[in-house]
């Protein structure tokens, strides 16, 4: 049972877009009252969108978005009867003294304002950069019920122990310390693989630790690279989740405490790692990613280079899903080292999905190119040196051609490189690594492959010869990835330990790695920072993507 009837609003908003934020409350607050809800709940920084980073800086935005919410409070029909709980940055009560990450309550014409009191400064969030933090905790009255204020990572820090503790202080004690009945919980917590479960687990700890009902809105949609998958939540105080909403979608979810509630099912029912559900769960991340990225940016249709490989195969396919086959084009660019049977794979990957497909050949192109400007390669380099050149000249025609097509059509190119080539430099800067977007640039080779046989369980989406094959880059005769690389099992074990468990050499050649292979990887990856840093975005699907949370120098003696 819960002390009020409380609506989550699960919206998806555009950073920067104060007045359409706006204007999301008001409609979302409208059906939360004609459901009967006594208060409705919007994510973190609802007004400014989540991350708003450098917008903060701009001269008027803030008070833009002080402007929206004065607005908001105002008595109005819309709002009569039932508090609002809206997100917004805000500026210190003396002017010119910093800003709050804050969350208002409002109340036919009333104003409380909860400033939020822990604030991130690692992986993606850079909130110190921005804000200040808050020096208490807050407590507001609704319907005669004492309801606590945590903002997202308010909730992270909490002694029940289900969590690591980041901070000195813990809100959640304090608020319930000063007799807090009810906490409300706006967030914007972005999605990691397995995340959903442990935040679950650790709202239900800290509920149950407290013996205070929880309801925790989250986010959902795609800003930048940063995916939030919604799943808001309401707890009760013995820790069972009473209602969950969607995942990827909008909803408006409603708890109430006359009727009663089946609870819904636990966090571990949540997908498993390595299960189809949590492929599934991926695939539609990713698609929304897509989506919204070229929703809010003012596009509406998607360009992407098919080799007849499973990496451009499971880019194509996340496109399709996102926006449609009609306003997808998938364009395959062979030279003379391209083996007939990978057009013919792109071009039966094309019709499976219902996309537009055409054949750009590249191979007059290549030889052009390279009679004008081998005389002047440099005749002491090693042959190896010109080798690499001319393969990777290949690329960066492909890369040119599909920029001319993107350019004319005004279709955005979606770059199609996994986290493996990334990490170790196995790419083509203003080639292959040319796009606006990389669609899955995190998730290693073998994480590809597992996606894209999770896509064929029903029907054959990606052909089964791209799934056999051994993966190539088709830029010299007989080439295949292996020559220059460990097997991808091998490889992507390595980058695992190295990036997502940050375990150093010994460590990693402690698991049984062979050490020359350990220091081979371990060199490209430092070694190709510089062409990391020069990518596309990339939609962030595990804790340790590269991109806004990986911060480290090109130059290093490391």
């Amino acid at each position: 049972m819960f002390p009020l009837r409380v609506a989550l609003a699960q919206v998806d908003l555009t950073v920067g877009a104060v007045e359409a934020n706006s204007q999301r409350v008001r409609n979302e607050t409208r059906r939360a009252k004609a459901q009967g809800a006594q208060v409705v709940v919007f994510p973190e920084l609802t007004l400014s969108g989540y991350p708003p980073r450098d917008l903060l800086t701009l001269p008027g935005f803030v008070a833009r978005c002080e402007q929206a919410l004065t607005e908001l409070a105002a008595p109005a029909e819309w709002s009569a009867g039932i508090a609002v709980v809206v997100g917004a940055p805000l500026p210190h009560h003396n002017p010119g003294h910093g800003l709050h990450n804050a969350a208002a309550v409002l109340q036919d014409g009333k104003v409380t304002i909860a400033h939020k009191l822990l604030l991130p400064t690692y992986d993606v969030f850079d909130e110190g950069r921005y804000f200040d933090p808050g020096q208490a905790p807050q407590m507001v009255e609704i319907a005669g019920v004492r309801v606590g204020l945590a903002i997202c990572e308010d909730v992270w820090n909490d002694k029940s122990g289900a969590g690591p503790r980041l901070y000195p202080r813990d809100p959640l004690e304090e608020l319930a310390r000063d007799g807090a009945q009810l906490l409300l919980v706006p967030n914007a917590s972005p999605y990691a693989i397995g995340k959903p479960r442990r935040r679950e687990e650790l709202l239900a700890a800290a509920a149950r630790h407290h013996r205070i009902p929880i309801a925790y809105v989250n986010l959902v949609g795609g800003n930048d690279g940063l995916l939030f998958d919604g799943r808001s939540v309401f707890i009760d105080a013995g820790g069972r989740t009473l209602r969950r909403a969607p995942a990827w979608e909008e909803a408006l979810t409603l708890v109430a405490p006359a009727a009663p509630v089946a609870p819904a099912s636990s966090p571990e029912s949540l997908a498993e790692a390595g299960s189809p559900a949590e492929a599934d769960e991926i695939l539609a991340g990713l698609a929304l990613g897509v989506r919204d990225y070229l929703r809010k940016t003012g596009f509406s249709r998607a360009l992407v280079g098919l080799s007849g490989g499973v990496d451009s195969a499971l880019t194509a396919a996340i496109a399709v899903r996102a926006l449609g086959p009609e306003t997808v084009r998938g364009v395959a660019m062979p030279s003379r080292y391209n083996a007939g049977m990978s057009e013919e794979d792109a071009r039966r990957l094309a019709e499976n999905l219902g996309m537009r497909f055409e054949v750009l050949p590249i191979e007059r192109l290549r030889s052009v190119f390279l009679e004008e400007v081998s005389p002047h390669f440099d005749a002491h380099a090693s042959p190896g040196g010109r080798m690499l050149a001319e393969e990777n000249l290949q690329s960066r025609i492909r890369g040119a051609a599909l920029m001319a097509l993107s350019n004319q059509s005004g279709e955005i190119l979606l770059n199609t490189g996994n986290k493996s080539e990334l990490a170790v430099g196995y790419c083509t800067l203003y080639g292959d690594m040319n796009g606006a977007l990389a669609v899955i640039g995190d998730l290693l080779k073998t994480e590809v492959y597992r996606l894209a046989r999770s896509l064929n369980r029903d029907r054959e989406v990606i052909p089964a010869r791209t799934l056999e094959r051994p993966p190539t880059a088709e830029l010299r005769e007989g080439q295949l990835d292996q020559d220059l690389l460990p097997p991808y099992d091998i490889l992507d074990g390595i980058l695992r330990l190295a990036i997502d468990e940050q375990r150093g050499r010994q460590e990693i050649e402690a698991r049984g790695f062979a050490p020359a292979v350990v220091a081979d990887v371990l060199r490209r990856l430092v070694q190709s920072e510089y062409k990391r840093r020069q990518g596309a975005p990339v939609l962030r699907v595990t804790e340790r993507a590269f991109g806004e949370g990986w911060r480290f120098p090109i130059a290093q003696g490391l």
